[in-house]
């Protein structure tokens, strides 16, 4: 039912056509044996994505992202019931046909924390965060060895490299002001990352956007989204918490970091944000503000300080 999608072009001409995707995930229902329930496509994020009645919700990933889809099952069906805040159950995933994939997992309860965070009052934000801090520390003692085989990068001195050989054209493409581009290679020099860090099961967006929470009393109900996990140093996970978490808030950083229980460098957490696969610095300047003195040094504290 669904056509082949290899290039971005096809990205672009089927992924957001529901006259051609929805038929395909009608079928996909059915032979999973939910035929007949409502389908509702959610309007944010990167894969076609569908509530299928109240209790199911059903992942599509192309054959250009047919290797993330095959993670995201392997990584949930691996974290069930082992943090403290819910993820998804898989309750089925495989090939569907033309190279697309499938996961169908249950629905978790809440409302979207980015959506609600206005709303919260500040001491309910603050447990959140420890919350999140907890959650983190949980998913990072988890062993990751079983999902070698789906999860890269696989040499992180090796990804390191690669990632800062090509860091100040990333950010020249995002038009990145000069000011802070010719910044990049000095800072990145002046921070040592780890090359062989003790490896850890990574989300890697670990945003407001991919959590829930119950506004009866402002907890955390769910945690999602696993398609970009990664394995490697734990400091890279906390690039998503500093931007799109705590926003450069210095007390809820303190907070998040005191119950994940292990002190963070602010440069270290800089100089992956830099690296991060989907980094864009101006995007995160609109996002969380800059330092008056436009220095990457004082941005780390900004951004990920707990002073």
């Amino acid at each position: 039912m669904l056509p082949r999608v290899e290039t971005d072009e096809e990205w672009d001409a089927v992924v957001p056509d529901e006259t051609v995707m929805r038929p395909g995930a009608e079928d996909l229902c059915s032979r999973l044996g939910l035929a007949g329930l409502p389908l509702t496509r959610f309007p944010d994020g990167s894969q076609p994505v569908y509530a299928v009645g109240g209790e199911h919700v059903l992942k599509l990933f192309p054959a250009a992202a047919a290797e993330d889809g095959e993670a995201e099952g392997r990584v949930l069906s691996h974290l069930q019931g082992r943090l403290p805040v819910p993820t998804p159950r898989v309750h089925d995933a495989g090939a569907y046909e033309n190279g697309w994939r499938y996961v169908l997992m249950s629905r978790l309860g809440g409302e979207n924390l980015a959506g609600a965070w206005e709303r919260i009052p500040r001491a309910d934000r603050e447990r959140i965060v420890a919350e999140i801090g907890e959650a983190l520390a949980v998913l990072h003692a988890v062993d990751p060895t079983p999902l070698a085989d789906v999860l890269g990068p696989g040499d992180w001195g090796a990804f390191v490299d690669r990632q800062s050989a090509g860091a100040v054209e990333r950010q020249r493409g995002h038009e990145l002001p000069a000011a802070w581009l010719e910044q990049i290679p000095g800072f990145l020099a002046s921070v040592p990352l780890p090359r062989a860090p003790r490896l850890s099961l990574l989300h890697t967006e670990v945003m407001q956007q991919h959590f829930l929470v119950d506004p009866d009393g402002w907890r955390l109900t769910g945690l999602f989204d696993f398609e970009p996990a990664m394995i490697g140093d734990r400091a890279y996970d906390f690039v998503g918490v500093g931007v799109f978490v705590t926003r450069g808030d210095p007390q809820l950083m303190a907070r998040l970091v005191k119950s994940y229980g292990t002190p963070l460098d602010p440069a270290e957490l800089l100089a992956y944000t830099l690296l991060h696969v989907y980094s864009n610095l101006p995007w995160y300047l609109r996002e969380s503000g800059a330092p008056a003195d436009g220095r990457l040094r004082s941005l780390a504290e900004s951004w990920f300080g707990t002073a």
